[in-house]
């Protein structure tokens, strides 16, 4: 499923993505989330909770969704 999601600040981390969006509820599930999961950022796996995302990113999260960062401002 391909969701787009808007950020108003510059930055979105990883795990708060994983958050807003329910995949997990605490920043500590997120850190096993990524740990027991493959989760692709721009293509490539990416496990870092703390990873910046950036309006133009794409986070694909296996089993749960396509995420695409935009800008609440505008790209």
């Amino acid at each position: 499923m391909k969701n787009e999601v808007f950020i108003d600040t510059p930055y979105i981390t990883l795990g708060q993505l994983l958050k807003e969006e329910s995949v997990v509820s605490t920043g500590g599930q997120a850190k096993w989330y990524l740990r027991e999961h493959v989760v692709n950022v721009n293509s490539e796996p990416d496990d870092r909770r703390g990873r910046k995302l950036y309006p133009g990113d794409t986070v694909d999260v296996p089993d749960v969704g396509l995420f695409f960062i935009r800008s609440k401002q505008g790209e």
